[in-house]
């Protein structure tokens, strides 16, 4: 579909560089990288901005650089042009990614395709929302806390967060890599489905010099991988509707369960467990906190004039990090060792881990973020996303696939973590989790503007 014609009920684009990529193609010429897996060949894509592009606007979603344009590409933008990609346009995303539905004051709202009432989740909302109103096949996205699987869940569309190391990235934007206190950000695909998404990771996984963490793809394609047949399917998954430790709507975690359940038809045995995450929750909000703290910018940004320009939400978490003491952030990190340690042992035992994406659907796009599910409350915009982050904290690849709707027409992605650097794996079981169901072909869809027909009613 015409993002020129979809977008204005969406607000997924606001950064387009039309005429820059029509120059592109017209100069594009196959090239000696024609047998490469993963090639592009001159395929439009759309890259978060949170990512640099040369020479295009690199706002990070905040008024503080609302006029800053990219001197250079991201690591992954090199990637990715050199296998053939060309940028359409970047899209929109929370203030420095942070939250879980996408709006800033440089661009606004951005609003879910398949109601526009709804957000579309985030922080890699602008991409997700894109994809589902099939402006493109393929746009990037970040994760620290969930940022490409939430999304993904929201609009219907499949968002993987891959091992660190596997797609390559400058340290910049949302909450970057701070590998001493053992929480990663990452970047990684967005697509409308499995297959697609695994021709995305192909292009995406390469070593760039600039990303230290970067390696060389693997021998295997990640495209080949999902073939039926070319890796084993998983013999034990474990199923868990709230990992210990979250509220969860109950249509959310009946849906999934249903989906979880699908394992055991191709010779699995699904079993209702999960690891011991009881201080996820605690270990996450420090070191999130510390690495804002850590980044060389954030004492910059708590200092007017730039503070009056930071969304609240920013403020209170560059806060929290400024006023931690030493010793709690020790504590964490001794803390997230154990953490891990649990999860990895737990995961020798399982080839999957399932359970729902996220507590809640979409929800009212005016709502900043949930402050209460199933009688919890929660008093900052972080703790909602528990579901996601709990996985965050572990260096194991995880995707959301679409499993199903709500009797309200609302998209619900399940999560599925798997092993330890085991991405193709996975993306093995969700390619087969989604030939066996109908969700992949229900999106592109054309964007239901309903808040234009409400306003217009009088609602």
């Amino acid at each position: 579909m015409d993002a020129q014609v979809t977008d204005p009920g969406i607000n997924a684009v606001p950064i387009r560089c039309f005429d820059q990529a029509r120059a592109k193609a017209a100069r594009w010429e196959d090239s000696a990288h024609k047998y490469r897996p993963g090639y592009l060949y001159g395929l439009p894509i759309l890259v978060k901005d949170l990512t640099a592009v040369k020479g295009l606007p690199f706002t990070l979603g905040s008024r503080i650089y609302k006029d800053n344009i990219a001197a250079a590409n991201d690591a992954l933008v090199d990637v990715l042009e050199d296998s053939g990609a060309i940028v359409l346009g970047k899209t929109n995303t929370p203030e420095f990614g942070a939250g879980a539905n996408t709006f800033n004051d440089v661009f606004g709202k951005t609003r879910n395709p398949w109601d526009t009432n709804l957000t579309p989740g985030g922080s890699s909302g602008g991409s997700a929302a894109a994809l589902a109103a099939g402006q493109v096949w393929l746009a990037t996205g970040t994760d620290l806390g969930g940022s490409l699987r939430i999304p993904a869940s929201f609009c219907g569309v499949v968002g993987l967060r891959p091992s660190v190391g596997r797609v390559p990235q400058n340290f910049c934007g949302e909450a970057a890599s701070v590998g001493e206190l053992g929480v990663h950000s990452v970047s990684g695909p967005l697509a409308r489905n499995v297959p697609d998404l695994a021709l995305f990771l192909d292009a995406m996984a390469h070593h760039h010099p600039s990303d230290p963490l970067s390696r060389e793809p693997p021998e295997m394609s990640f495209s080949e991988a999902i073939q039926p047949g070319k890796l084993p399917l998983p013999s034990r998954v474990a199923w868990s509707p709230n990992l210990g430790i979250a509220p969860v709507d109950p249509e959310v975690a009946t849906i999934c369960e249903q989906a979880a359940g699908w394992f055991a038809s191709v010779g699995a045995e699904v079993v209702h467990d999960c690891p011991d995450l009881h201080d996820a929750v605690d270990i996450f909000q420090v070191l999130r906190a510390a690495v804002m703290a850590a980044d060389p910018a954030g004492g910059a940004h708590m200092h007017d004039p730039n503070r009056s320009l930071l969304k609240p939400e920013l403020i209170w978490q560059y806060a929290k990090g400024f006023s931690q003491a030493p010793e709690e952030v020790a504590r964490a990190k001794h803390a997230h060792k154990h953490y891990v340690q649990r999860v990895l042992e737990f995961m020798t035992e399982f080839d999957l881990l399932c359970c729902p994406c996220v507590m809640v659907a979409s929800f009212d796009v005016d709502i900043r973020w949930i402050e209460e599910v199933q009688g919890t409350r929660f008093d900052n915009y972080v703790d909602w996303l528990m579901m996601t982050y709990a996985f965050s904290l572990v260096d194991v690849p995880v995707i959301s696939v679409p499993c199903g709707m709500t009797t309200d027409g609302r998209p619900v992605g399940l999560q599925i973590a798997g092993r330890p650097q085991h991405d193709a794996a996975l993306l093995a079981a969700a390619a087969a989790f989604e030939k066996a169901h109908p969700f992949a072909s229900m999106v592109p869809i054309q964007p239901n503007v309903r808040h234009l027909k409400d306003c217009s009613s009088g609602n």
